[in-house]
């Protein structure tokens, strides 16, 4: 998008921040420097697919005095179990200061929605019964309307939208009453990430607030 952001406005009091191996090595203590307090890692994809920065990510996410979160992406064409099972061999428990685990829904592989949602609903059911947390949902509302039909069986899981755009407020989608966190930009910069593509985020509510989420 042409008008899509690309740096915190100064009214993001909690700022954050995603990544994964394409964002290279990572000085995360410039990166919490630059007032990032929450960071986001992949950890798998589909089935045994380990990103290859996700154990140093995570632990100097933490050890750079920011809180931390680990995601999966979801491939609904794949085996759902085998999905779960490959993300809590990575993330096998979680500490004080972890935020909840994250599926990222995005792709469809030519599924339909019952399938993905089915899916969806097997892999967070057996995440949350291992780690203990609701897990968090990553879409957008035109991914999540055209492929979920905007179901409503998830209203109860935080929220994490993706929308590039300046606006007051992305856009939800159908089924949720409101967003946790704001993925407001895929191609923002910050000191400590060396690249001009980093996804940029803002949390709905205050740092005590996101304190609260990661259990502290």
């Amino acid at each position: 998008m042409a008008n899509q952001p690309t740096t915190f406005a100064d009214t993001d009091a909690v700022r954050g921040v995603d990544v994964s191996h394409h964002n290279g090595i990572i000085n995360w203590s410039k990166v919490h420097a630059a007032g990032i307090a929450f960071a986001f890692t992949k950890a798998t994809e589909g089935i045994g697919l380990k990103d290859t920065h996700f154990t140093a990510n995570y632990a100097a996410i933490k050890s750079n005095g920011m809180l931390r979160g680990a995601y999966h992406f979801f491939h609904p064409g794949s085996d759902v179990q085998a999905q779960a099972d490959s993300f809590l061999h990575v993330v096998k428990h979680l500490e004080p200061g972890d935020l909840p685990p994250t599926l990222d829904v995005e792709a469809d592989d030519g599924k339909s929605a019952s399938v993905i949602i089915n899916g969806v609903q097997k892999w967070l059911d057996t995440v949350e019964a291992a780690l203990g947390r609701t897990p968090i949902i990553y879409t957008s509302a035109s991914f999540w309307n055209a492929k979920l039909n905007g179901t409503a069986q998830f209203a109860s899981h935080p929220l994490w939208v993706a929308h590039y755009i300046f606006k007051p407020k992305p856009n939800i989608p159908q089924g949720f009453a409101k967003h946790t966190i704001w993925q407001f930009s895929e191609k923002g910069t910050v000191n400590g990430i060396n690249s001009n593509q980093v996804d940029l985020d803002r949390f709905n509510g205050t740092l005590d607030d996101l304190k609260k989420l990661a259990g502290l």
